[in-house]
Formats: C-alpha cells, sequence, structure tokens
C-alpha cells in the first residue's frame, strides 16, 4: 500500500509533539490520570476583549471570506511591525495565513525545489525539518550544544553555506530550548546573511515571551537588503495572546516572495476566517488591554519557568540550561542511560518518555524529534500545581 502514496508523505514523519499530546489525552479520556507536558499551547484563555471582538463579528454578519476584513487586519499587523520590531512593510507585503505554521509552510512551497539545501540549526522544531523535506529540500543541520547556549555562531553558518544552499532558519527565542540570541549575535549572524544574499525566514513567533535583559532584535530590521530582499518575518497572535486555536499567522518579506506565496495560498486556503481575523485586530491594535494581557501571562509564565528548572535539576540523573524564552524546559536526561526504571533499560530519551508516560503518567516531548536524542522537552504552559504533581511522579520514577 505504501506505493499508493506521494513519496513526500512516506518520507515525512508525523508531529512528535501532537502524537504526544494525543497519546495522553486518549489516556485522560479513558480516566486515566496523566500530566501532560506535551503541547506548546499557552493554557490561558484568550484574553476577553479579544473574544468580544470575534464574537461581535460573528454577531453582525462577518461570516463570508475573509478578503475584505484581510485588508484591515494587515494595516494592523504593518503598525505593529513598524512600531515595535523596526520594519517598515506595506500592507502588500504580507500574507495572512491560517498560524504561522502555514505561513512557513508556504514560505517552503515558493523557494524550495527539489535538491535545495534548507540549514536548520538543531535543536530545531520539528515542523521546520518535516516541511523542507515536503519541499524537496534537503536538510542541513547544524548542531549546538549546552556550552554554546544551543546557539549557532557566524562560522558555523558561514561554513555550511554551498551553492545549493536556498534557505536558512532562525528562530529566536527557540522551541524547543528557550535559547535567545543577544542583539549583538544576531548582526554577526546578518551580516553573513547578506555577505551570502542567503534567503532566511526569522520566526519570531515567541517574541514577546523573553525574561531577563535581552532585548528581541527582529534581524529584517538591521538593513535596507536585508529587509527587501533576504529576510521573511514569520509571527502570528497564538503564543502571545493565547490565540492558538483561532488560527491566526502572518509572514512579512520581500515583494516578489509574498507576492508567489499570495498565489499558492489563493489556491489552498485563501484567507483565514473572517471573525479570527477581527478578534487579531483587536489584539494587535487595543494596545492598552492586550498589554496588560501579555505582561500577566509572560510574569506567570516566569515564575513557572523558575520553578520548573529548579525542580528538574533537582531530578536524579537530569540537568537543563535555563531557558531564557518562550514557554519550553529542554531537560538533559542522559545521566539516567544506562539504568533500568521501570523494567526498562533507558538507551534514548524515547525510552525515557515512553516508561514516563507509561509508568509515572508524565507526559514529555522526546529530543529526538528535535534533533537532540539526550533531551526531552517540557511545556511549562500549564499550572504550577500541575507541574508540582508531574515532576513528583518523575522523582517518584527516578528513585
Amino acid at each position: 500500500m505504501s506505493s499508493t502514496y506521494a513519496r513526500r508523505i512516506r518520507e515525512v514523519q508525523p508531529s512528535a509533539t501532537l502524537a504526544v499530546d494525543a497519546k495522553a489525552k486518549a489516556m485522560q479520556a479513558q480516566g486515566i490520570d496523566v500530566v501532560g507536558f506535551g503541547a506548546g499551547e499557552p493554557d490561558f484563555n484568550t484574553p476577553q476583549h479579544i473574544v468580544q471582538a470575534g464574537v461581535g463579528a460573528l454577531t453582525t454578519g462577518d461570516t463570508r471570506y475573509g478578503a475584505k476584513r484581510g485588508n484591515e487586519l494587515k494595516e494592523a499587523i504593518a503598525a505593529k511591525l513598524k512600531r515595535e520590531n523596526g520594519l517598515e512593510y506595506g500592507a502588500e507585503q504580507i500574507v495572512v495565513s491560517s498560524g504561522a505554521k502555514h505561513s512557513l509552510y508556504n514560505i517552503y512551497q515558493v523557494l524550495v525545489d527539489e535538491g535545495d539545501e534548507v540549514i536548520i540549526p538543531a535543536p530545531y522544531w520539528v515542523s521546520y525539518l518535516e516541511q523542507a523535506r515536503l519541499a524537496g529540500g534537503t536538510p542541513v543541520i547544524l548542531e549546538t550544544t549546552e556550552e554554546s547556549g544551543f546557539k549557532i555562531g557566524p562560522a558555523q553558518l558561514e561554513a555550511a553555506i554551498t551553492p545549493k544552499s536556498k534557505l536558512f532558519i532562525f528562530n529566536s527565542p527557540s522551541n524547543p530550548t528557550g535559547a535567545v540570541y543577544t542583539p549583538d549575535e544576531i548582526r554577526a549572524l546578518a551580516a553573513v546573511i547578506e555577505k551570502h544574499n542567503l534567503v532566511t525566514i526569522s520566526d519570531e513567533i515567541y517574541e514577546h515571551l523573553i525574561y531577563g535583559e535581552i532585548e528581541h532584535l527582529s534581524m529584517g530590521s538591521l538593513s535596507k537588503k536585508l529587509l527587501e530582499e533576504l529576510v521573511i518575518t514569520v509571527n502570528g497572535v497564538s503564543k502571545t495572546f493565547a490565540m492558538t486555536g483561532w488560527r491566526i499567522g502572518y509572514a512579512a518579506g520581500p515583494k516578489p516572495i509574498v507576492a508567489a506565496i499570495r498565489k499558492l495560498q489563493s489556491h489552498a486556503t485563501s484567507d483565514p476566517a473572517a471573525f479570527c481575523q477581527a478578534g487579531a485586530c483587536e489584539a494587535l491594535k487595543n494596545r492598552r488591554m492586550s498589554d496588560e494581557a501579555v505582561m500577566s501571562m509572560r510574569e506567570e509564565f516566569d515564575e513557572r519557568r523558575k520553578h520548573i528548572v529548579q525542580r528538574l535539576n533537582a531530578l536524579k540523573g537530569v540537568s537543563i540550561l535555563e531557558p531564557l524564552g518562550a514557554f519550553y524546559a529542554f531537560a538533559n536526561v542522559s545521566g539516567v542511560f544506562g539504568r533500568e526504571l521501570g523494567g526498562v533499560k533507558i538507551q534514548s530519551a524515547m525510552d525515557f518518555t515512553n516508561v514516563a508516560l507509561d509508568k509515572a503518567r508524565v507526559a514529555v516531548v522526546p529530543g529526538e524529534a528535535f534533533g537532540s536524542p539526550r533531551h526531552v522537552r517540557l511545556s511549562y504552559a500549564t499550572s504550577r500545581e500541575l507541574i508540582d504533581k508531574g515532576l513528583d511522579r518523575l522523582a517518584e520514577l527516578l528513585g
């Protein structure tokens, strides 16, 4: 039967993060008490003023195709990018899609051909790799370490560039590690990108979830050439405003690339739902209420971050480099390798993940999915009560 399906889907792996979350929810549906650290989704409700804007759009009949509403949203995005990121884009340089993942998929499809190389730092978000394969591209993985803060340097990037290099994927703050590049580090990478005319996706979906003193810097803001020719900025409202289910993401970048994305999307999904766009407009335009909500969520994430790092470092055989952004803890479990837990000898992060779920009823994501078989990812986008409950169970498992 495998020959029935196209090569592109035979070679692509399912999303490990969604698979773990689905298995945990299936167990919960059977009445099993599972603590889930899998999905990258804020546990807060969408702020009420945003919900009211979406409901208002529905009750006033804004239920047709979203193109008309899309003009208002693109203008709101353009204003946001100028105000917060120093990016000067017109509305015609922005495409709104059904989530930032959809925006990324579009970019891959319009830029990457068979055999083109896509440079991806590891650990990486799972879909970066699989979307490259779907487009026929060849992933070129740049390994990082905890000693480097899970970050690449300019020399490492330059050494990876070949005549086949078509696209570079840059993500700060990072999923899964929580690494955050400093402005100087971003400038150093940008110099290499500009020197080699390397088209770059700057995925900034976690820009408002940075803890500590590092300031976010949009790579496209560093020069006219980067802005107009090389950098495509991807973002959305999902993580910042707890709007994952609204499915609103966007790409902003050079006019020819955006025009190609728009052409592709016209034959796929067209525009997102009009009432969802209305909610996104409210999130971006009502700055006072939105900023208050974002600050409140970020403060709570920060407290959870500190707490989960302390708890993980106290577990036998587990260590963690402190994450400075997003809402993930990327824990090194290699200290457990070779031990027997729950009757299973642990040889990999996947083994650890399976035993944690089957024996301790705790769902984490194996690092193999992110290109790092020594780690597991835990999302702390859950309550402190559940964080403690899950880590108490892991502590008991690890003895």
